[in-house]
C-alpha cells in the first residue's frame, strides 16, 4: 500500500479508501451478513487501506464498528457524513449533533476523525457555514471530530459549484468529490484551488457503474456524440476506449479508470466499494499500478476534457 498526507490535516492516509455506501454496502444488499461485511472491512485494512468512508443513510456504520473491535483505533482513519437538507427539512445543529453522537455510538468510538456535511447543494450552502459551521468546531474542541468536511452531489452540481466557494472558508479540511476519465473538470476548477488551501480530498466515482460496464460507456459516447459534444467515431464504436487497453497500457477499462484517477495531482485518496473480497484486491491492485501512459493520459483529455455531466448518474443520495 501507498499513503499520503491527507491535506492540512496531517493524517497518514492510504491512497485507496474503502466506500462502505454506493451500491454494495460492503455486501449487505446481496445477503452478507454483518459479521461478513465486517470481515471484509478486516480484509481492507489486511491489504494496507486505513481510510474507511461511511455515513447513516448506507446503514453501515454499526458494521464498521464491529470491524473497529478488532482494530486498533489510531491504525484506522474513519469517516462519517450528516445532512444539511433532507426531504425538505434543514437539519439543525442539534440534530447534526444528534446524528454525530448516534454514529459515535454505532460505531463504538469516541471521535470521527473527518466528520463531513453531505452531498451538499449550491444552494444549501451558505445555510451549512453559517447555521452548522460554528456547532461543527464545538465538536471538533471537544475532541468527538478532528478534522471538518463538506462532500458535494456531483448529479446536481457538477460543475463543482460548491467546493469552489468553500475553498474561501477556512473550517473545511477535507472535500469529497466526483472525477473519473469523462469528468475531469476538477482538472482546471478545484484542484488547483485544493491543493493551494491544502485541503484534502477524498474522491468518489473513478468508476461507479458507467466504467464497471462496457455498455454504460457506449451508450454514454453515442448520447454525446449526438449532441456534438464528442466526435462522431466515438458514439459509433463498440469499443470507444479501447485504445487505452495495449502493452504497456491497462489491461481492462476499470483498471484504466482506477489508474487515471489515482495519479491525478490533486488527488489524495480514491474511495471505491465493494462487497467481494476478490473484487476487493483486484481494485487495489490497479489502484497501486504506475500511472498510465502519458499518451493515453493526454488523449483521455483531448477527447473528454471538456464534458461535464456524463456518469452522473448514480449518486449516494437522490431524495432531498
Amino acid at each position: 500500500m501507498e499513503y499520503t498526507t491527507l491535506g492540512k490535516t496531517g493524517l497518514k492516509v492510504s491512497v485507496v479508501g474503502l466506500g462502505c455506501g454506493g451500491f454494495s454496502r460492503l455486501g449487505i444488499p446481496s445477503g452478507k451478513t454483518e459479521d461478513e461485511a465486517a470481515r471484509l472491512i478486516l480484509d481492507a485494512v489486511d491489504l494496507g487501506i486505513n481510510f474507511l468512508d461511511t455515513a447513516p443513510p448506507y446503514g453501515t456504520e454499526a458494521t464498521v464498528g464491529k470491524a473497529l473491535k478488532s482494530i486498533p483505533r489510531d491504525k484506522v482513519v474513519v469517516s462519517t457524513k450528516a445532512f444539511v437538507h433532507r426531504q425538505g427539512q434543514w437539519h439543525t445543529p442539534a440534530q447534526m449533533v444528534a446524528s454525530l453522537e448516534n454514529s459515535l455510538q454505532l460505531m463504538g468510538t469516541d471521535y470521527v476523525d473527518v466528520f463531513q456535511l453531505h452531498g451538499v447543494l449550491p444552494s444549501e450552502y451558505q445555510y451549512a457555514l453559517d447555521a452548522l459551521g460554528p456547532a461543527l468546531r464545538e465538536q471538533k474542541a471537544k475532541g468527538k471530530i478532528r478534522h471538518i468536511g463538506i462532500t458535494e452531489q456531483p448529479v446536481e452540481d457538477f460543475t463543482h459549484e460548491m467546493l469552489e466557494r468553500a475553498t474561501k472558508d477556512d473550517i473545511w479540511e477535507v472535500f469529497m468529490l466526483a472525477f473519473h476519465m469523462m469528468h475531469q473538470s476538477a482538472r482546471k476548477d478545484l484542484f488547483p484551488l485544493t491543493r493551494e488551501k491544502r485541503i484534502g480530498t477524498l474522491l468518489m466515482f473513478a468508476v461507479r457503474s458507467i466504467f464497471a460496464k462496457p455498455e454504460r460507456v457506449v451508450a454514454a459516447l453515442r448520447a454525446a456524440a449526438a449532441k456534438g459534444e464528442v466526435e462522431r467515431w466515438l458514439g459509433e464504436s463498440a469499443e470507444p476506449l479501447g485504445f487505452l487497453l495495449h502493452p504497456g497500457g491497462a489491461a481492462d477499462i476499470t483498471e484504466a479508470a482506477y489508474r487515471f484517477a489515482r495519479h491525478e495531482p490533486g488527488v489524495d485518496v480514491v474511495l471505491f466499494g465493494t462487497g467481494d473480497a476478490g473484487h476487493l484486491r483486484a481494485n487495489v491492485a490497479s489502484l497501486l499500478k504506475p500511472p498510465l501512459p502519458q499518451a493515453d493520459r493526454d488523449k483521455l483529455s483531448l477527447l473528454f476534457g471538456h464534458l461535464l455531466d456524463v456518469g452522473m448518474d448514480a449518486a449516494p443520495m437522490q431524495t432531498r
